[in-house]
């Protein structure tokens, strides 16, 4: 026959595992409502907006997803969605998406990404690890942002600038690249094995030759002849 102490050890359990539960369900439904008020915001969002778990297999994917692939949720959570990216940007995209996921790195690429009607776009897509409780891997949330506009841009280069920039000598167009990509006077003389004074020399022809006075005006004929990626 158990004892008072005994009773009032088992009823102080009791309440103690009560009140656990108690506890566990307010954080879950807390959870529940947190993430439908993220559901309702990333269906507002004007950009497509995709969320996988920790094994890497999507679970969610917002409206504008939807709306640009022309599926529904069930056609593409899982590894479905896969198959609305261009057969030739496939594996690059798999390999990248596996390798961040074992890393747990933010990643950016560009591919190509299968529209409602069957064409294809280029879009950007980028993802960035999340983390649940203590601290605990979850997965990835990320975005696709529709680029393809701009790539044509570089596809059909400016004929206009292209003609300057093809008057250029074959020097002047790597200091162009270079500097016009972000590298200093000084980092593109070094990457290109000549000296500071020479490289300065060049710009300068550069900049006389385009008609230009500075650096911005480097990179804008630079990104409109298709030298380098805006």
């Amino acid at each position: 026959m158990a004892s008072d102490e005994d009773s009032d050890q088992l009823a102080k359990f009791r309440a103690k595992t009560a009140d656990l539960q108690s506890e566990l369900t307010s954080l879950q439904q807390k959870l529940a409502a947190s993430e439908e008020r993220f559901r309702l915001l990333a269906d507002a969002a004007p950009i497509m907006i995709w969320m996988a778990d920790a094994e890497g297999l999507c679970t969610f994917f917002n409206r504008a997803w939807l709306e640009f692939r022309g599926r529904t949720l069930e056609q593409e959570v899982g590894n479905q969605w896969v198959e609305g990216v261009h057969p030739e940007d496939r594996t690059q995209c798999l390999e990248t998406f596996l390798k961040c996921l074992s890393t747990r790195k933010i990643f950016r690429l560009q591919f190509r990404l299968q529209r409602d009607r069957g064409k294809y776009r280029w879009v950007e897509g980028t993802g960035t690890p999340r983390y649940e409780g203590l601290g605990e891997f979850a997965g990835f949330v990320g975005t696709a942002v529709d680029i393809d506009d701009r790539k044509n841009n570089i596809f059909n280069p400016d004929e206009a600038t292209v003609r300057k920039v093809m008057a250029l000598t074959e020097r002047e167009r790597e200091v162009l690249i270079l500097i016009a990509g972000g590298k200093s006077t000084k980092s593109a003389a070094e990457e290109l094995g000549i000296s500071y004074k020479t490289c300065d020399s060049h710009r300068s022809r550069i900049l006389e030759k385009l008609g230009i006075h500075n650096t911005a005006g480097m990179v804008r004929h630079a990104i409109r002849s298709g030298l380098i990626e805006p």
